[in-house]
């Protein structure tokens, strides 16, 4: 029996008529997605054939539309591979993925066209991909002149081993690497996830289509199990409960802070009328998660895992509040010493359940037999080096053990930050700063988040309390046209001097250490968004007791 593939399971739903995906006022049934991505298929190599590009990798640069899909499955018929450009990265960094990956054409709209206006895609070759915009006539003429096509044949399809998805990820360089991930990978691991699903489910998706878990967790199981998808622009959390009512969805997978989003709209006596009867996702605060069960009357859960898929650690009944779980079958996971290799102490929690003996538990959270399940970065045998080191596979990410044997996230080994379920690398961000005059020199890092993940705080050398400029400072951040989305600064750290090393390299430990419990003058932003301003021994009060409340004191500086 041939190993499944994502064409594979396209193939079996080419007469399925029950309904597959549904996005705002339109409908396609199972069978009309595999008859839109045929189409896709045969354009995809029209395209190819008139560029002459190899490899066969298409950047997609869209938000969540029925479009976006068709080009995933449609590649997947025709063997080629998706790179999924992440819309919230702009200018140079943008300009890298695409280069870096060497896709041979872009998929974008108006919007998308507007953020790689100006840049230089050119790659090795010396030639840029062609853009292709999905909302102009013509496109939709080539893929109506496209037909199709012939139904799938199994026997003719891409194999497992085609190479499917370059989905980018944050390293501990702070460069971003693509992971591969092939057609059979793709499938195993969704039908892991479609064990959950029946095909009466209806799978609500306003995650990124260019994250991992909007695949595996919703797409990709929903195409395996033979259940419906609701497909979202972009997350609401206004519209998130009038969503579910109008679609009768089942489930929903989140990454992040998009619980807290959904908390954050006022409390309505009829938040129970709905049909979810679970969700799935990762980041979320213990509490965050009690109070939306308390909210909405559905159970949320919460596991481990990443684009490389070498590590999955997932909840179990009995696992603490605010722990992961324990390691999927068949993973063999260990709390490891970087330097040592060395497996670390058991933990020892408090009756408050916080970690009492730190140095000698936390370590890293290493696969000792999953080596073999990581695919790859694509173009980039150092980070490939970096992960698997010893026949084992090493995550990047901090964690420790307790007696019982669940494991808890303590943080990251590398120098890049997390926010609000985006990873990006704080060396980007000092570049951008680094243009502001003033400074004679700038760190950017992580501290964390009172609900999850990180913030980003920066400090800046030689600027005193009587040379910065908090409204020019956020006047140039507004004026910078490669700035994430997420990379403000929330926290404005005013040194003498930056801590070095003692082979003069900039030192951040200590700066993170301190993060804004410190007597240097700290500017900050009380909510996202909002301007900068002198931060209060009350301000610092404030932020304990929001730590506390969320479950997370112990990450507290100091």
């Amino acid at each position: 029996m041939r190993e499944p593939t994502i064409a594979a399971h396209l193939a079996a739903r080419t007469e399925d008529d029950r309904p597959g995906l549904l996005f705002e006022d339109r409908q396609w049934s199972w069978a009309e997605v595999v008859a839109e991505s045929g189409r896709r298929a045969r354009l995809l190599h029209a395209l190819r054939a008139e560029g002459g590009l190899e490899p066969f990798h298409v950047g997609v640069l869209l938000e969540n539309v029925p479009e976006y899909v068709f080009l995933l499955f449609g590649a997947a018929l025709a063997g080629a591979t998706v790179v999924g450009l992440n819309p919230t990265r702009r200018g140079a960094a943008l300009e890298r993925d695409i280069v870096h990956t060497d896709c041979g054409t872009v998929m974008t709209d108006a919007g998308g066209s507007r953020l790689l206006a100006g840049l230089d895609l050119r790659g090795a070759a010396g030639t840029a991909p062609p853009v292709v915009t999905i909302d102009d006539q013509s496109y939709q003429q080539r893929v109506t002149a496209a037909g199709p096509g012939s139904e799938p044949d199994p026997e003719r399809l891409p194999g497992p081993a085609t190479l499917y998805l370059l989905v980018f990820t944050a390293g501990s360089t702070g460069t971003p690497k693509a992971v591969r991930m092939t057609q059979g990978r793709a499938a195993r691991t969704a039908a892991d996830s479609a064990v959950a699903f029946t095909d009466r489910d209806v799978l609500y998706c306003a995650m990124p289509l260019f994250h991992g878990n909007a695949l595996l967790a919703n797409l990709f199981a929903a195409l395996v199990s033979g259940a419906s998808v609701v497909l979202r622009r972009r997350f609401s959390a206004s519209g998130f409960l009038p969503d579910v009512r109008r679609y009768g969805c089942t489930y929903f997978n989140y990454v992040g802070r998009a619980l807290s989003y959904l908390l954050a709209v006022p409390e309505s006596p009829d938040e129970r009328d709905h049909r979810l009867k679970w969700t799935l996702g990762s980041e979320a605060s213990p509490r965050d998660r009690a109070e939306f069960t308390r909210r909405f009357g559905v159970p949320v859960f919460e596991g481990y895992g990443s684009s490389e898929n070498a590590v999955v650690i997932s909840p179990v009944p009995g696992t603490p509040s605010g722990a992961l779980g324990k390691p999927r079958e068949g993973f063999d996971v260990a709390i490891l010493d970087p330097e040592t290799g060395g497996e670390k102490a058991t933990a020892v929690l408090d009756d408050d359940g916080r970690l009492t003996n730190p140095e000698e538990a936390i370590g890293e959270i290493v696969g000792r037999n999953t080596a073999g399940r990581f695919e790859g970065y694509y173009n980039n045998p150092e980070a490939d080096a970096a992960r698997t080191r010893a026949g084992c596979y090493w995550t990047g990410d901090l964690g420790y053990r307790d007696a019982d044997g669940f494991i808890w996230f303590a943080g990251r080994t590398a120098d890049w930050l997390r926010v609000d379920g985006e990873n990006f690398s704080a060396g980007a961000v000092e570049r951008i700063i680094d243009r502001f005059p003033g400074p004679r020199g700038v760190a950017v890092y992580g501290v964390p988040d009172p609900v999850t993940g990180d913030q980003v705080m920066a400090a800046l050398e030689g600027a005193g309390p009587d040379a910065f400029d908090a409204a020019a400072f956020d006047h140039f951040l507004a004026g910078q046209p490669d700035l994430g989305t997420k990379w403000a600064p929330r926290f404005v750290r005013l040194v003498d001097a930056l801590p070095v090393t003692g082979t003069g390299k900039l030192d951040k430990a200590p700066l993170r250490a301190a993060a804004w419990e410190t007597p240097d003058p700290v500017w900050w932003r009380p909510q996202a968004g909002a301007p900068l301003r002198p931060m209060e021994d009350a301000d610092r009060a404030e932020l304990r007791q929001l730590f506390a409340r969320n479950e997370r004191a112990a990450l507290l500086p100091g």
